[in-house]
């Protein structure tokens, strides 16, 4: 199994009571961790249930505890002693939390879950499992997670994380950050051998998130609208979200787009920017840019400039690194993205000196010492002032 950052976290966690959770995308890899975790419990007593099958749903679905008590003992847990129970896709039985919490209280046993969605922990987990739990999210792979997958080692790469541009870092893995941005980093996609099948993957990543995600997490039916907003979203990627706007552009009641736009939301597909501000009510109040939360996917439903997607894939990168914001005025000037309330950041392509001339400027007008000019590839002349975009990785990498 190849190892992901989270892993070292979550195991950590194991030896603890409070269930460990893990939420993202569909296909991002929580039941190869979870597998992964259960290989680390040093007893027998165990037992994983895939919520996918029928017979694991109709276990958790009984109406009397004592009927689910006496199914886990008949596939071998022993209730009298220690046990972990690792559940995958808890989403797909309303009462899970409910059953987990009875047993969480009556006997001593650490479950391991995931569920596809923050939008269903949120609304349906949170209050019964108050206290008894801690949420892991996992996302696609970082790109430091994307060369280990190609068999390359990272140590270089944790050692030169966000550290000006050179020349030999950036000839050694160029090629395999262009195909980071290109197919993202669902890890199916990353491990699979050729583009026909690569692609083949996130079409039916998407698919498979609108037609079984959507259609049981969402209180609305699923129709062609959200289909169309989708790939509209993806067209708009890094823009500011209008609601009227895209409620005229689809004929949709803007109320609704709010709905969608939530649930795509909490449900990984997309990931909303706002603007940074010292005022906090005028911050609430201002339009969030948005991005979808893989390129691969972004690839796959719309047709875009390559400074599009490299910003979208730098949105994404930043999320690894703590709070992402922009920042624009009136005048329409802007700064990229604000990280962690600190560092201003710009994104160019190709970047130059009058690049980070400009962003300094910028910057020092909202009282930000730290910038950081973040390019994809080299800049002509000697220029060296700038991070490339293979290099902006988490502490952890």
């Amino acid at each position: 199994m190849l190892f992901r950052a989270l892993h070292k976290e979550l195991e950590a966690h194991l030896s603890k009571k409070q269930a460990t959770v893990i939420t993202g995308m569909r296909r991002v890899g929580k039941t190869t961790a979870i597998r992964y975790l259960l290989d680390k419990v040093p007893h027998d007593n165990k037992l994983f249930l895939d919520l996918e099958k029928a017979d694991n749903r109709y276990l958790l679905n009984q109406p009397l505890y004592r009927d689910i008590e006496l199914d886990l003992q008949i596939q071998g847990i022993d209730l009298t002693q220690s046990a972990v129970i690792a559940i995958d896709e808890i989403q797909l039985v309303k009462n899970a939390p409910s059953v987990i919490k009875y047993l969480y209280d009556t006997y001593d046993i650490k479950f391991l879950l995931t569920g596809s969605s923050s939008y269903y922990l949120k609304n349906h987990f949170s209050e019964s499992l108050a206290g008894r739990k801690r949420i892991f999210e996992m996302f696609p792979l970082n790109f430091s997670e994307f060369v280990a997958f190609h068999g390359e080692n990272t140590v270089i790469l944790k050692q030169l994380a966000r550290q000006p541009y050179q020349s030999s870092y950036y000839q050694k893995y160029r090629q395999l950050y262009e195909e980071f941005i290109r197919y993202g980093g669902f890890p199916e996609v990353v491990l699979a051998e050729t583009e026909v099948d690569k692609t083949s993957y996130l079409n039916d990543i998407i698919n498979a998130y609108i037609e079984l995600d959507i259609r049981l997490l969402a209180d609305f039916s699923v129709s062609d609208d959200l289909v169309r907003l989708v790939r509209l979203l993806a067209a708009h990627t890094g823009s500011k979200i209008d609601y009227q706007k895209l409620g005229s552009l689809l004929g949709i009641n803007r109320n609704k787009i709010k709905d969608y736009l939530t649930l795509l939301e909490y449900t990984y597909f997309i990931q909303s920017v706002s603007a940074f501000s010292r005022n906090v009510d005028r911050e609430i109040s201002q339009q969030r840019k948005l991005y979808l939360s893989d390129t691969g996917l972004l690839n796959q439903l719309a047709r875009l400039n390559s400074g599009q997607i490299f910003e979208n894939a730098i949105a994404n990168q930043l999320r690894w690194l703590g709070k992402v914001q922009f920042y624009q005025r009136k005048t329409g000037q802007e700064i990229d993205f604000i990280l962690n309330e600190q560092v201003a950041i710009e994104v160019k392509e190709t970047p130059t000196s009058g690049d980070a001339i400009t962003l300094q400027k910028r910057a020092s007008s909202i009282n930000l010492n730290n910038i950081l000019l973040v390019g994809r590839h080299a800049a002509p002349g000697e220029f060296k002032n700038f991070v490339w975009g293979g290099n902006l990785l988490p502490d952890e990498s």
